[in-house]
């Protein structure tokens, strides 16, 4: 059988569906809404990613699903699809709001202060006039800048992982000034760590507007 995955990461060209195999002492415990940990690109840490659909075959080589961790139900991760859709964002950012409170990043789990995002230094025309000019000749360097131009906000690992072009290049571009690295502070979970207590229910209702 085979799990049709979401990875979780913010780079917009990555919200897209990869297939992996799933090993025989995994398929009775795997579903759709299920996190899984799976191999991807270069990188040799697992990558976190949510199972959005199970299929027979798939006309691509796969790798196998590493492990599994906590699920979501299948009307959960068909809110996401659907929100990711009405409101033009990434399937995998509409899935961490329906995750517990404290598991939603991995940067909260790992309990990162900061985080380095990459962005670019000089406007998008002058970057395309230097690779006109053949100035910037190397097509890892285009591949790269082409890469952070259409995903904000992108750490070094990512673009090495999906790029699959080595930090080297994207300390040149930096040195070059194409490219800078600005560290960002990473908000935590107000709700960590704090108890919550039950309250009573509310029923909520739909308020209509009539247009005129």
């Amino acid at each position: 059988m085979i799990a049709q995955v979401i990875i979780n990461t913010t780079a917009k060209k990555l919200n897209t569906i990869f297939d992996y195999n799933i090993p025989e002492d995994l398929q009775e415990y795997i579903s759709i809404g299920t996190k899984v940990m799976v191999p991807f690109g270069r990188k040799k840490d697992l990558e976190e990613g949510f199972v959005v659909g199970i299929k027979e075959t798939s006309e691509y080589e796969v790798k196998d699903i590493s492990k599994l961790e906590e699920s979501l139900t299948q009307k959960q991760i068909e809110l996401a699809k659907w929100m990711a859709k009405r409101y033009f964002c990434n399937v995998s950012d509409c899935i961490k709001l329906m995750q517990t409170p404290g598991t939603r990043s991995k940067q909260v789990k790992i309990q990162d202060k900061k985080i380095s995002t990459v962005y670019l230094k000089k406007d998008i025309e002058e970057i395309e006039y230097d690779i006109e000019t053949k100035k910037i000749k190397s097509e890892k360097q285009q591949k790269i800048l082409q890469f952070v131009k259409e995903n904000e906000e992108v750490t070094i690992p990512e673009i090495e992982m999906f790029t699959d072009c080595s930090r080297a290049t994207v300390n040149t571009l930096i040195k070059n000034g194409y490219l800078e690295i600005i560290e960002t502070k990473v908000e935590r979970n107000p709700l960590e760590n704090k108890k919550i207590e039950k309250t009573e229910k509310y029923i909520l209702t739909r308020r209509t507007t009539k247009c005129i």
